[in-house]
Order: C-alpha cells, then sequence, then structure tokens
C-alpha cells in the first residue's frame, strides 16, 4: 500500500529508494507507492533566505573595527541535489567565507576608505561567496555590509573631532554674523555723522 504526503509550496522534497536518490518531489501530493523502499530523505526550502554576520578584524592604520554583513540567498532550483547533499549547513559555510573575504580585504585599507569604500567591499564578499557557493547549488542574491563600527576609543575621537568641527564652524558663521553687524552699524553711524555736517554747513 502507498503512502500519500503533501510538500508545502516553499519547499522540495528528496525522494530516496534503497538509501540512493531517486527524484525530487514538487509542492504538493507527493505518493511513495512503496513505503520503506522510497523514503522521503528531506526538503530543501527555494525560499530567500538571509544570514548575518559581525566580523572583528584591523584597518590598515591598526583600528579594530567590527563589521556586520548581511547576505541574501537562495537553492538554485536545477540544483537542488547538489544542494540537499553537499552542503549540510549552507548558513555556516557562508558565514565562514565572508570572514574570509572581510579580513582578507579591510587590512589593506585606512578607516576612511573603509567608511568611504562599503559598497566595494560587499560587491568582493558577493562575488566571491557566488563562485564558492554555486557548486553547492546556491544562488548568492545579495551581499550587504550594514555596519561598520571602530572600537569604542576611536569612536570617541572621531566624535570629538566631529564635535570640535561643528564647534569651529559654528563659531566662524558667528563670527562672521558679527562682523556683518558691526559693518552695518558703522556704515550707519557714519552715514548719521555724514548728514549731521551737512546740517551743519547748511
Amino acid at each position: 500500500m502507498g503512502c500519500v504526503q503533501t510538500v508545502p509550496n516553499d519547499r522540495v522534497a528528496v525522494i530516496t529508494r534503497f538509501g540512493k536518490f531517486d527524484r525530487l518531489g514538487q509542492p504538493g501530493l507527493l505518493c511513495l507507492p512503496i513505503p520503506c523502499i522510497c523514503v522521503r530523505a528531506g526538503d530543501v526550502s527555494v525560499r530567500i533566505q538571509e544570514t548575518s554576520m559581525t566580523c572583528e578584524t584591523k584597518t590598515k592604520d591598526n583600528v579594530f573595527v567590527s563589521i556586520q554583513v548581511a547576505v541574501q540567498y537562495e537553492v538554485i532550483k536545477a540544483k537542488i541535489y547538489e544542494a540537499f547533499y553537499r552542503l549540510h549547513n549552507p548558513t555556516v559555510q557562508i558565514n565562514s567565507y565572508v570572514f574570509d573575504v572581510v579580513r582578507s580585504t579591510v587590512p589593506g585599507m585606512l578607516l576612511d576608505d573603509v567608511f568611504e569604500s562599503k559598497d566595494e567591499v560587499a560587491k568582493q564578499v558577493k562575488d566571491q561567496l557566488q563562485k564558492i557557493m554555486g557548486e553547492f547549488g546556491f544562488q548568492i542574491n545579495q551581499a550587504l555590509v550594514t555596519d561598520i563600527s571602530p572600537n569604542r576609543k576611536v569612536r570617541d575621537a572621531m566624535n570629538e573631532i566631529n564635535a570640535n568641527r561643528r564647534l569651529r564652524v559654528a563659531a566662524t558663521e558667528k563670527a562672521e554674523a558679527e562682523k556683518v553687524v558691526i559693518v552695518k552699524q558703522a556704515e550707519a553711524e557714519a552715514e548719521s555723522k555724514f548728514l549731521q555736517g551737512q546740517g551743519t554747513v547748511e
């Protein structure tokens, strides 16, 4: 007697026969004609999935930074077999490769360059991941550097520099405003004296 199962819309079932891969079960009803011989070994999700990780590394100017990277990936439908049998945990593998790429890229850059080139870092992560993960049946849709955070001392120093810069700008603008007021007052006084002088002459 056969066995009927269902496969959710976002998954594909992997069917084995005597322990060997037999076929894929598409979403909907799944018929296993001979239980114990034909077995549903597992399912593969075809949803877009996301993983994020934080990498600790050091820049060229010896600043320790935490870089947060988010990666979106999905199974290539033509490579479900590879995704199921060749890789046990894709998230762990992706995280490991992201760490490798970030730690080989960022140490060659100054801290300011890391901030300015985060899209380039993300592109390198995506390109390297796609080369490797494609063999395991996964497509990398997107890689984003979502946060760059220097260690606390550097952050405090950067905040202080920015605060001082803003204070300098504010002080300059205040001085300029005061200068305009003084010039206007002087012009008004000069004009007043000139008019008074004309009145005396007449």
